[in-house]
C-alpha cells in the first residue's frame, strides 16, 4: 500500500521539491467538505502509481506558509511537482477519472524526459570508457 506523507510548511521542500519523482499535492484543511470527498480518491490513485508518483497531503489551516507563496486562494487544490515546477493544477473536487488524466498526460512527458537522460548518460558512459581505452 502506498503512503501518503503529511507535510507541512517545514517538511515540503524536501518531501515534495526534492522528491526524486513527480509529486501530487493535495491542499486541504479538514473543515472542506469537498476535500473529503477528494481525500480517497488521491488515495486509490496513490496506490495504483506508487513508485511513479508520490502524494502528499498539505493541511493550509496548520500550514499557511506554502499554501500562501504558491498562491493557493481554494480548496481543494491538487498540483502536481516535478522538482520545484508546478506541472500542472486542479482547483476544486474532480472526479477521479480527472486527476488520473493529470498524472498520466504528466508521466508521459516524464517518462521520455528520464528516457532521454538516461540514454545522454550512456553515451556519456561509452565516451569516457572510449577515451580510457585510448589512453591505455
Amino acid at each position: 500500500m502506498a503512503a501518503i506523507v503529511q507535510v507541512n510548511d517545514k517538511s515540503f521542500d524536501h518531501e515534495v521539491i526534492e522528491s526524486p519523482i513527480p509529486v501530487l499535492v493535495d491542499f486541504w484543511a479538514p473543515w472542506c467538505g469537498p476535500c473529503k470527498m477528494v481525500g480517497p480518491l488521491l488515495e486509490e490513485l496513490a496506490q495504483e502509481y506508487e513508485g511513479r508518483v508520490k502524494l502528499v497531503k498539505l493541511n493550509t489551516q496548520e500550514s499557511q506558509q506554502v499554501a500562501m507563496m504558491l498562491g493557493i486562494k481554494s480548496i481543494p487544490t491538487v498540483a502536481l511537482f516535478d522538482g520545484n515546477e508546478v506541472v500542472d493544477v486542479a482547483v476544486g473536487a474532480r472526479p477521479k477519472v480527472g486527476y488520473a488524466r493529470m498524472l498520466e498526460g504528466y508521466l508521459k512527458k516524464w517518462d521520455k524526459k528520464r528516457a532521454k537522460e538516461a540514454k545522454r548518460a550512456e553515451k556519456q558512459a561509452a565516451r569516457a570508457a572510449a577515451d580510457q581505452a585510448a589512453q591505455a
